[in-house]
Parts: structure tokens; C-alpha cells; sequence
């Protein structure tokens, strides 16, 4: 089967279960507080850190002046403990007065002012993971239309302090009342999550018609290891992963964490990298403030924010995997290209990895491919060797142009570009990519 006769058939099919509120149509992109902030509310001692009205606003200065919402980061996203302890007299949920003094609506037109948009975070148990009043079944209108009211643009719905039945008829419900309001919110569903992301207990069907992207895994932490370990699930379960995904409908493998304290910078291009692949939303948890400039090179490198955001909606996913310990990771893009990352797994050195387009299932025809990290771009024939310098940890990532079809058999250093040593004909020795 051609690429073209593929993506129409499953676009065809994303379109028939999607959720029919019109949003997130590419993966939402964003600043998210809960990695790097969690539940701080010491306000008094520290002041600049804590969940208050202050740290979103500071966040949205730097999304609006610093270049990222021109790139697609519009989200400001609230997590936990936001709220205070108690509902009001009519039974609403209602902002610590302490830290959000000027209320939700306010820090909503506060970034709409700017063309930024607002996520609020609720928990569909008796409290939220942090101990905060819940959305019990009988408070999912109330909270849709507060959220409403306050002009909220999307809001995550978590799971804990709830059990299977109440996520059964709770996810459903919310949607169905955030619909309700007339306003348009995109949703988050923590519910797979909580019935361990796999079927026969999750329904991905289901989940695309009532959700616009969904938890399917554990809480990512500051650490490689974390990092690893959710790109490892994801990709082990891709067959049942990847044809959930669409426009509209997305997995979410959880927040960037690049720019914080647990990834070298070769970790921080590979994380970057594996989401782009993914399809997955890109929810940033920094310090917008203080970033090095390595970090934000790479979270707004715009070739790989493209990639992420092709709006074939194509979920990639991973062809190989060596005993050498390198992987290489697949995913086709609008107008016949595609995107090869090339990882790998190693900790001692830089690894030389050779392989063609054609070892990689691509068709006959001479390929114009760009380094996403680099920007540098050549050439390449299918049957033509080359080799890839792959640091430890680290990728090479390439956007790839074709002139012709592309065709897909499923599988079940960074790289500096120089100029070729040898003459490129099939007998040749292979280029090399260091």
C-alpha cells in the first residue's frame, strides 16, 4: 500500500471517532506547572515558586515575549492545588484567595489579552492527588459550567481518590457537560492511566470520542531514567497506541522536562525528538524565566515543532531496534515526507551506525534530507550506505523530503553533516554523517 492510500484511509478513520468539539486538532503545545512546581503553596518564603496567580502570569509574560507563542506554546496550564480547601455557598469550586486574589476568570482575560489560553486542572475522586476538593459524580455539572464561566480553554480531569465505575460513568459525563456549556474546552482524561493503558480494561475507541488527549501512563519525573521508561512503554505498545492517535485524539506520554535538572543536553534532543515522533502534546514544566539558552534552542527548534505538529496527525513509531543498542524511529508526514530519528541507547561512546533508506523500507529515488539539529541538508539514494554518528543517549534526527511514494512495511554525536568522501554510486563506500 502506497503512503497517500494510507493516510487517507487513517484520516478517514480518525475522523469517524474523533471528539466533535473542533479543538487540539494538532497536538497542544504549552507550560505546564505540575513537574517542576508540584504543590509548592509557601508563598511566604517562597514566593516566586509557589501556585499562585503571580507564577502563571510570569509564565505568560515569557510564552508571549520570549517567541514561544509564535511557535504554538499557548497553553498555560494550573495543576493541582489551586483551589481552596472549601467550595462556596452555591457548591462551586473557588480559587485560595490567597494566591489567586484577582480569581480565574481574571488570570483567564489576562492571557486571552495576550493570545494565550488558560487549562485548570480537577479530579474526578472525593479530592484531588493533592488533597484538594474533588469532582465527585454529583459536582460534573457545576464544575463544567464554573470552568465555563471563568473562560477556562482546557481542562485535565485526574483520577485519584476514584475507583473503576466512577471513571466508567465520570470521563463520559464531563465530556458530555463540558460540551454542554457552549464554550469550547479542550479536555485531558487521566482514565487510562488508571486501568493501565492498555485494553481489554481501556477502550481507545471510546476514549477518542469523548477525549482530546489522554494520560496513558505514569507521572514523568526530572530524571533520564523516567524519560526512558514511558518512551520505552509507549513504543513496546505502539500497535495499540498509534491507531488511537489522530487529529483531535492524542496520547499523551506526559510534560517536556527539558530545560530543568535531570537530562544532559543529548537527553534533552532525545526527548524532544521521541515526542515529536509520538505525535505527542508538548506541555513544557521549566522555568520559563531563568532557561538556558541550550534548552530553549531545543524546545523551539522549528523543524521539529513541524514535525510534531503535521497535521496528518500520524502517530511514529519505532522499526528497529539493534543489538548494537541504536533504534531508529519512523513517521510519515504530510506531502510524502517523513521523519527518521536515529537514537541510541549506549553509555560508553559515540556509535557509528550504517544502514540505507532502503534497509529502512524506503523506495527507489534520491532523497533530500534535512538535520533538524544542524539544519544541514544533502542528498541521498535509496540503496546508498551511510553512516550516522550517534552519541550516547543522544539522536540524530531527519526531516525527509521525497519526490516520489513512499512506502511502509511495518517492523513487528548528533550529526554534523560533511562533505562525502567517496563518490556516491552503489558500490561505493557509504557516506558518512559524523
Amino acid at each position: 500500500m502506497h503512503l497517500a492510500v494510507l493516510v487517507f484511509a487513517s484520516a478517514a478513520t480518525m475522523a469517524t471517532y474523533a471528539l466533535d468539539n473542533g479543538l487540539m486538532r494538532t497536538p497542544p503545545m504549552g507550560w505546564l506547572a505540575w513537574e517542576r512546581y508540584r504543590c509548592d503553596i509557601d508563598c511566604k518564603y517562597d514566593p516566586k515558586n509557589c501556585i499562585s496567580e503571580n507564577l502563571f502570569i510570569d509564565m505568560a509574560d515569557r510564552l508571549f515575549e520570549d517567541g514561544w507563542k509564535e511557535l504554538g506554546y499557548v497553553y498555560v496550564n494550573i495543576d493541582d492545588c489551586w483551589s481552596s480547601m472549601e467550595r462556596d455557598k452555591d457548591g462551586r469550586l473557588q480559587p485560595d484567595p490567597n494566591r489567586f486574589p484577582g480569581g480565574i476568570r481574571r488570570l483567564a482575560r489576562y492571557l486571552h489579552d495576550r493570545g494565550l489560553k488558560l487549562g485548570i486542572y480537577g479530579d474526578m475522586g472525593t479530592h484531588t492527588c493533592g488533597g484538594y476538593p474533588g469532582t465527585t459524580l454529583d459536582k460534573i455539572e457545576i464544575d463544567a459550567q464554573t470552568f465555563a464561566d471563568w473562560e477556562v480553554d482546557m481542562f485535565k480531569f485526574d483520577g485519584c481518590y476514584s475507583n473503576a465505575l466512577e471513571q466508567e460513568l465520570g470521563y463520559p459525563r464531563m465530556s458530555k457537560a463540558l460540551n454542554a456549556t457552549g464554550r469550547p474546552i479542550g479536555y485531558s482524561c487521566s482514565w487510562p492511566a488508571y486501568q493501565g493503558g492498555l485494553p481489554p480494561k481501556v477502550n481507545y475507541t471510546k476514549l477518542g470520542q469523548i477525549c482530546n488527549l489522554w494520560r496513558n501512563y505514569g507521572d514523568i519525573q526530572d530524571s533520564w531514567s523516567s524519560v526512558l521508561s514511558i518512551a520505552d512503554w509507549f513504543f513496546e505498545n505502539q500497535d495499540v497506541l498509534a491507531p488511537a492517535a489522530g487529529p483531535g485524539r492524542w496520547n499523551d506520554p506526559d510534560m517536556l522536562v527539558v530545560g530543568d535538572f535531570g537530562l544532559s543536553m543529548e537527553q534533552s534532543r532525545s526527548q524532544m525528538a521521541l515526542w515529536a515522533i509520538m505525535a505527542a502534546p508538548l506541555f513544557m514544566s521549566n522555568d520559563l524565566r531563568t532557561i538556558s539558552g541550550e534548552a530553549r534552542s531545543i524546545l523551539q527548534n522549528k523543524m521539529i515543532i513541524s514535525i510534531n505538529q503535521d497535521p496528518l496527525g500520524i502517530q511514529g513509531r519505532r522499526i528497529l531496534k539493534e543489538k548494537s543498542g541504536i533504534e531508529v524511529f519512523w513517521r510519515p508526514l504530510s506531502n510524502n515526507a517523513s521523519a527518521l530519528v536515529f537514537f541510541s541507547r549506549r553509555t560508553d561512546m559515540p556509535y557509528r551506525y550504517k544502514t540505507s533508506l532502503t534497509k529502512l523500507n524506503y523506495t527507489t529515488g534520491s532523497y533530500k534530507f534535512t538535520d533538524v539539529y544542524t539544519g544541514k541538508t544533502d542528498v541521498l539514494k535509496d540503496s546508498t550506505d551511510f553512516v550516522v554518528s550517534v552519541n550516547p543517549t543522544g539522536v540524530v534526527m531527519w526531516y525527509i523530503s521525497a519526490p516520489g511514494k513512499l512506502q511502509y512495511h511495518p517492523f513487528i554525536g548528533r550529526g554534523k553533516l560533511h562533505r562525502p568522501v567517496y563518490d556516491t554510486d552503489e558500490n561505493a563506500h557509504p557516506r558518512v554523517f559524523l
